[in-house]
């Protein structure tokens, strides 16, 4: 007879009183209802408990009972192109289970268990298997092959291997004996504690780009496969969409979106844009590489807390058989909302702005969680994390986004006044850096072009320039700057209107390759170059303005498609023209 129950109730906070039956971070099953729940604090007369679903009706006296396990998620086929809540739970199959709401104490089955998968064998009996190797293979979704891995924490001898064909997720395709002599029976899919790493063979140093398609990004403030990058911005100025961009086009294998505490319309707009939208490498849909989770600001507080470790162990699972993935978390304030949330339930000491004191080091986990790496089951593979912040009032002089400024190497500062001007993507090109410029020198020699760095140097320069001779221009107005700064400020309009902003509805500039962005600075550069010989030779700026040049290259974005390299030689030409015809 179940001896535990429960003594009170603080919303998702419920304690059981006298037991020792329970140990820190074990999931349990909370009252008639057995809502899941999590062991968050231990102490000599009380077991405290988070719970992951609406406490509503939940009373004092109700048994509580103990797993023996971790909060874990189920790991295996079926995962991708599928949307879960916080937990791991199947928002699809609920909603055909109970309707638009989710109901307490839901327990359905995380993969589809009546969906056969055309499973090809790679082992034979005789085969000894370290944690981690490959057992078998099955075609997930058109995008993305599956490989079965033997959990991390096995190994042994591989003594029986069934014929390849179809096979459930809880079938048994293999048998392996231990070392203590354990017959322990493979099926498609294992367990993983949600707050564990998964465990790798070894980090590699962070060598390549994560090509995104958006200028600004790619050229300015670049991000590392297996890199860490915080977007901040205040309400409206494009978070989410910079997100969607960035899940839509960047050359990931696979995108694990997950809405942390955002707007249930969000989502269903990622749904309904994702579902619609075409892979531009394979042709397919791009639902075929995409995982949700999906956890709104209606849902229970403490599942949003858990929703940022189920998606990052989901990316950790498809690392390890060596596909790139990229993280998007929208939003971590939300998370640390929640975070602080609990913590004021449990009457801990606040730190600043109400945040718990252990903020900094929950962060660090979470992003420290990427990384560029072989995996047990060999090859390469990475995990890039791409986390939303969200300040308060746009201060970002906030605990949340301070700290994630500690352990993020890319920093993409979203600006409210650009946002108003609707110039997307909103990033401000002056409190944005990038940390990976350099560890790419060598990709871009060889890739791209050996002048790519000096082109985006001088390409910074200007914008630089441009903002401290506006300062004069506000106090005294631009009249009275010489032609070569009124030049300076002229081509910084272009690199604005005519580079770093990019149009997403637009099909040559919602994602354009590095070979036109590397040719578009080249362009801005000859037209600065060509123009500084014009002015310091005495002529006016205004009459070269006049020719209409300097818009002429801000429409290059349009008006050479992503397949015409080629192209550019003719506005070259064009530049030359009207700068030789005023000369003579």
């Amino acid at each position: 007879m179940n001896s535990n129950t429960i003594f009170s109730i603080n919303g998702p906070v419920v304690t059981v009183r006298n037991t020792k039956d329970f140990s820190m971070l074990e999931m349990v099953y909370v009252g008639h209802k057995r809502l899941i729940g999590e062991v968050i604090l231990i102490n000599d007369q009380y077991t405290t408990i988070q719970v992951y679903e609406v406490t509503t009706g939940l009373r004092p006296g109700e048994p509580v009972w103990p797993t023996g396990s971790p909060m874990s998620v189920v790991l295996g086929p079926g995962i991708v192109s599928n949307i879960f809540d916080g937990i791991e739970r199947p928002l699809r199959d609920i909603r055909q289970a109970t309707g638009a709401f989710i109901g307490e104490g839901i327990h359905i089955s995380v993969l589809d268990e009546t969906r056969l998968f055309d499973v090809t064998l790679t082992v034979k009996p005789g085969d000894y298997l370290e944690g981690g190797q490959i057992y078998a293979t099955c075609p997930e979704t058109s995008a993305i092959l599956h490989k079965c891995m033997l959990s991390p924490t096995l190994s042994g001898e591989i003594i029986e291997v069934m014929p390849n064909g179809p096979y459930h997720v809880n079938d048994t395709v293999a048998r392996l004996k231990s070392a203590d002599g354990t017959v322990i029976d493979l099926t498609l899919c294992q367990r993983w504690p949600i707050r564990n790493p998964r465990p790798i063979h070894k980090r590699l140093p962070i060598r390549r780009p994560l090509i995104t398609g958006q200028r600004v990004i790619d050229t300015m403030f670049p991000l590392a496969k297996g890199g860490t990058a915080g977007i901040p911005g205040g309400f409206g100025t494009g978070k989410t969409m910079t997100q969607h961009q960035l899940a839509k086009w960047c050359d990931a294998d696979l995108i694990v979106y997950i809405g942390c505490g955002e707007r249930g319309n969000e989502m269903t707009q990622v749904l309904e844009e994702f579902s619609e939208l075409v892979d531009p490498r394979s042709g397919k849909p791009l639902t075929d590489r995409t995982v949700l989770i999906a956890n709104t600001s209606n849902m229970p507080v403490a599942a949003r807390e858990a929703s940022i470790y189920t998606g990052i162990t989901l990316a950790e699972y498809y690392r390890d058989m060596g596909y790139h993935v990229a993280i998007m978390a929208d939003s971590t304030s939300r998370w640390a909302e929640a975070l602080r949330e609990i913590s004021g339930r449990l009457e801990e000491m606040p730190a600043e702005e109400g945040f718990p004191a252990y903020l900094s080091s929950r962060l660090s986990e979470f992003y420290e969680r990427a990384g560029y790496v072989i995996p047990l089951s060999g090859g390469e593979g990475s995990v890039t994390i791409i986390g939303a912040v969200s300040p308060q009032g746009s201060d970002f002089s906030e605990p949340v986004t301070q700290n994630t400024k500690r352990f993020v190497r890319c920093f993409w500062t979203l600006d409210k006044s650009l946002a108003y001007q609707r110039h997307y993507p909103a990033i401000n090109w002056m409190t944005s850096y990038s940390e990976y410029l350099e560890d790419f020198e060598d990709y871009y020699t060889e890739n791209i072009s050996p002048d790519f760095l000096r082109c985006r140097q001088r390409i910074a320069n200007i914008l630089t320039e441009e903002a401290s001779l506006m300062e004069i221009v506000k106090l005294i107005g631009a009249d009275v700057l010489p032609d070569d700064q009124k030049l300076v400020i002229e081509v910084a309009k272009v690199i604005r209107l005519g580079f770093l902003q990019q149009n997403a509805y637009h099909a040559d500039d919602t994602y354009v390759p590095m070979e036109k962005q590397m040719k578009m600075m080249e362009l801005i550069l000859f037209l600065y170059d060509k123009s500084k010989e014009y002015v310091l030779s005495g002529r006016p700026i205004s009459d070269l303005a006049a020719t209409g040049i300097f818009d002429q290259v801000i429409r290059v974005k349009y008006e050479i498609p992503n397949d015409r390299p080629e192209m550019f030689a003719d506005y070259r030409a064009a530049i030359d023209r009207a700068i030789s015809n005023l000369q003579d």
